[in-house]
Order: C-alpha cells, then structure tokens, then sequence
C-alpha cells in the first residue's frame, strides 16, 4: 500500500512539474499574438534577447529608417531564445539578427560559467545557421552595470570567448559595447542607468546606438 501511495506521489508531482507554465510564456504569447495580426516584413532588423531590448520601447526612433522588429523579453538566457526561436526567430526569416544575451545567464546562476555561456551560444548560433542560412548576424557584448559589478570579470570571459568562437564565422559581427560604458578610470558609469543600476537611460541607449548603427543592413 505504501509503494502504490508512493507512486501516486510522484505521478502527481511529475504532472505537476510538466503542468507548470514555461518562462516568458505570456510575453512570447503576446508576440504571437501581435504576429497574428500583421506579420512582420521579411526585411526586418531583428533585435532579439534580454531586458536590454525589452526596455529599449522607442528602439525605432533611435534607427530611423530601418525595419526595426524587437522582441526583447523579460529577463531571459539564452536557454530561453534556444526554447523559443522556432517561434521568435526563425518565422520571421529576418535580413539581420542582432542578439544581446547572456548577462542573465550568469546573473541567475552562480554556477553559469563564462565557458558554460559560450556553450550556449554556440547552440543558438548552430540552429540559427541550419534554419536561416548565412544571415547575417550581430552579438552585442554582455554590458557592465553597477548592480552586477561584481560579475564583471566574468563578463569580460564570455564577451572573450564569443569574439573568438564568432571570428570563424564571416557573416556574424561581434560588437563590442561594453567599453564605451566605463569611465575613464575602468568602472562603470553610473549616468547610463535608471534606478535599478541594472537598465540603461536614454544616455546609455544613445551610446548603444553610435556603435550598433554602422553595422545595420540598410
């Protein structure tokens, strides 16, 4: 009797587990959502990632003249554009990838290695390939922030390591933002952030723009 209660436990703990709603799942609902409506021109600028993207509301504004389609959301990793990109990524068979993530895959998780995000990066970067071809793709460098300061050495690591795994890859462009965020003496500066210290203001956005417009397809 013990063991079959046993076994009712755990089938109802694993249907439990399976139950549970993914992450992101309202906002990548919400993206179908809108896609359903009117789906995005084929000749979109596609900025996908994290927080960075999804707070940058006015991204349009700052790139006028280009087919700019953001589906930054929430505070994801990349374990979670590898989840998604059959419906965020690939449908929209975009002219340009730009991509920022994996701050938060090592923000989350202690045990994250910088080695451990290039591994996942290299996944999203494979399936990217084996869909979409040889379209072009942009990495924005993980960026300082005074809230996670003490990460930046790890920061720097997998910023590093991506530069090199990408130099192989002659239609993918490694951007590096980070250094334009720090002051002269090596830190952050702090005037780039709203009150989190973790997302950036207008200023910071303007910085993001000068570097990642020249490399923009027209």
């Amino acid at each position: 009797m013990k063991k079959w209660t046993l076994s009712i436990c755990f089938l109802l703990l694993g249907l439990s587990l399976f139950a549970q709603t993914p992450r992101f799942k309202k906002e990548i609902d919400a993206f179908l959502s809108a896609d359903s409506l009117q789906f995005p021109s084929k000749a979109s600028l596609l900025f996908v990632g994290s927080s960075s993207f999804t707070y940058w509301k006015d991204i349009q504004d700052y790139f006028p003249g280009y087919p700019i389609l953001n589906r930054g959301f929430g505070g994801s990793a990349l374990p979670d554009l590898i989840r998604y990109a059959d419906k965020i990524i690939f449908p929209y068979q975009p002219k340009q990838i730009i991509i920022y993530c994996g701050e938060n895959d090592m923000a989350d998780s202690a045990n994250v290695t910088p080695r451990m995000v290039r591994k996942r990066f290299k996944t999203l970067h494979t399936m990217i390939r084996a869909t979409l071809g040889n379209v072009p793709i942009v990495f924005i460098s993980i960026k300082p922030s005074p809230s996670r300061w003490k990460l930046e050495d790890k920061f720097l690591k997998a910023n590093q390591l991506i530069r090199r795994y990408l130099r192989r890859d002659a239609a993918a462009t490694y951007l590096n933002i980070h250094n334009a965020m720090l002051l002269s003496d090596g830190s952050v500066n702090p005037e780039l952030f709203i009150k989190d210290n973790l997302h950036m203001n207008a200023k910071g956005y303007a910085i993001w723009q000068k570097i990642i417009e020249p490399v923009l397809l027209k």
